[in-house]
């Protein structure tokens, strides 16, 4: 697999560590099977977003739905900090859920508040959140996969 440093957009190691470690996980499949990584990264109408494992992890991938909804560009969402999609107030429920994500593998439908660039807040609802732990057991980050949101204002 590519350096987590390096744009993974449609790097299929990074593709197939997504959806393997969601199947494994939920026993559900993310994508169909013939779904390749520019697929998921340009054209899903889902957000699928992920982060490292650093200890203020950052964002390593956003696909072009995740990155309109946010109102990030590529350059800037891989180099956020994950915990700034939420406001301060929200960063305490956001936190609660990677903990539980990282007790028991995954969370599914999962509502939130995030908040986009331009500090508009929204609710990431029908959420899935899941580790990223390759098929030698080794944790890379988690990921979370939502098709529904609706802006608070």
């Amino acid at each position: 697999m590519k350096s987590m440093e390096e744009e993974l957009k449609t790097d299929q190691e990074f593709f197939d560590l997504l959806t393997g470690s969601y199947a494994r996980l939920t026993g559900k499949e993310l994508v169909s099977a013939d779904t390749s990584p520019p697929w998921l990264y340009e054209e899903a109408p889902f957000a699928v977003l992920a982060h490292n494992t650093d200890a203020d992890p950052r964002f390593i991938y956003a696909n072009v739905t995740a990155q309109r909804l946010f109102g990030y560009p590529w350059s800037e969402f891989t180099r956020l900090p994950s915990r700034l999609s939420a406001k301060a107030p929200n960063r305490k429920e956001r936190q609660r859920l990677l903990d539980a994500v990282s007790k028991n593998g995954f969370v599914d439908n999962y509502r939130g508040v995030r908040t986009t660039r331009a500090a508009r807040e929204f609710w990431m609802e029908d959420g899935v959140v899941w580790q990223l732990v390759d098929e030698s057991g080794k944790l890379r980050g988690q990921a979370a996969a939502f098709s529904k949101w609706s802006f608070a204002d």
